[in-house]
């Protein structure tokens, strides 16, 4: 399954839909303009939240934890590397390969892919296809990517504000 999701680039706040190869919304995404630390709801077509994604706050690097029900089902965290970015999901058996910074990346579950992302350049806004396993949670598998999305958004903020000062 294929999913789209595209991202305004000037809003108050976060909200923005994901739709399928039909152009038939899915999901909604919304977030808080004010607040502290990120948060992302996802809600399904007839507007209730089938995840929550939360900026843990006070930590040493990004790390944002993935919520389904009221219960933590992953976390997404940034690991101090020098050669190339690592990132960390627990609670799942998933890893993440390929370049993160170009959104362009696989996660993996031992060795089958649940899902791929490819970021489309050309596009007003950040535009990303999802290219999801037919057996994979596309809620689950949404919710992660968004987090990813959200740790390399805190990460790229903080490196502008250590470059300005």
């Amino acid at each position: 399954m294929k999913l789209y999701m595209k991202q305004k680039v000037f809003s108050l706040k976060d909200r923005f839909t994901i739709k399928n190869e039909a152009g038939e919304d899915v999901y909604t995404v919304e977030g808080k303009f004010i607040s502290l630390g990120k948060k992302l709801h996802i809600l399904d077509t007839n507007g209730e939240e089938v995840a929550f994604v939360k900026q843990e706050l006070l930590t040493l690097l990004p790390k944002f934890t993935v919520e389904q029900h009221g219960e933590p089902v992953a976390q997404i965290q940034k690991k101090l590397s020098f050669l190339k970015p690592k990132y960390v999901v627990t609670g799942l058996d998933w890893t993440i390969e390929g370049n993160l910074l170009a959104h362009d990346y696989t996660i993996l579950s031992g060795e089958r892919a649940i899902v791929s992302i490819h970021k489309k350049w050309m596009s007003w806004g950040d535009a990303f296809e999802l290219d999801v396993a037919d057996d994979a949670d596309p809620t689950l598998t949404v919710a992660v990517v968004l987090a990813i999305d959200a740790v390399l958004d805190a990460q790229a903020a903080a490196a502008a504000a250590s470059s300005s000062n």
